[in-house]
């Protein structure tokens, strides 16, 4: 993704800098050639990925993507954006993970958020088929997502995405290969955020969230926030 960042309609709000708790950490992290920074951590997805393995069973794929997108919009930080010399927050974002093509090439899909999984997987599944036909790709989605990206087959223990500058401050997510370790299964993530707008603080609630949403992505009722 190449190109300045465009910004969306969506409902949200811009941020008083000058009477935010983060303001000096925002202008000094605004100076920064990059300003991102990388957590990489293993999370324990045993419940998920046995439910996954059953008949019937949900896409593990959807499953995990569906809590990311849970996990981001429960995190203010995930849902604020850098416009110029200004800082918006969305009132809710939406997801675009990467989709194989046939052809070995990939694609974007934007999946937008569900009260409950079932919903979530109702909504997306039509989406990721007509994404995989999408050419050229879009380069410049509006700032109102979360990009998210999957590597089944590499077990990573760092990562790091491609950067656009220019006010970028959209998050990454990524997951890795699930691999079995002493009976338990265990998958990769790695959160890339530009640290004028989010912390470490931040990072630990995101994966506080994310472990809940994936220990009980089947459970539970509807999210009102999210209706």
């Amino acid at each position: 993704m190449a190109g300045k960042q465009v910004a969306s309609a969506s409902p949200g709000r811009y941020i008083d800098i000058r009477s935010w708790n983060r303001k000096e950490h925002f202008e000094l992290y605004r100076r920064f050639a990059n300003s991102f920074f990388n957590v990489c951590v293993e999370l324990d997805v045993s419940s998920l990925w046995q439910r996954t393995r059953a008949p019937g069973g949900p896409s593990f794929f959807l499953a995990s993507v569906f809590s990311a997108l849970r996990a981001a919009n429960a995190v203010e930080a995930f849902r604020t954006r850098i416009r110029d010399d200004r800082v918006w927050i969305h009132d809710r974002v939406s997801i675009t993970p990467t989709i194989l093509r046939e052809d070995r090439t990939f694609a974007f899909v934007r999946l937008d958020p569900a009260p409950t999984y079932s919903e979530f997987e109702r909504r997306s599944a039509s989406a990721v088929r007509a994404a995989c036909e999408i050419k050229p790709l879009v380069p410049d989605p509006p700032d109102d997502v979360v990009y998210q990206t999957t590597l089944p087959w590499i077990r990573f223990t760092s990562f790091s995405n491609a950067l656009k500058g220019d006010g970028d401050s959209v998050p990454r997510i990524a997951f890795g290969k699930c691999s079995e370790e002493r009976g338990r299964w265990k998958l990769p993530v790695s959160i890339e955020v530009n640290h004028a707008v989010v912390d470490g603080i931040d990072v630990a609630a995101f994966l506080d969230e994310l472990g809940r949403s994936l220990e009980g992505v089947m459970a539970g009722g509807a999210d009102p926030a999210l209706m």
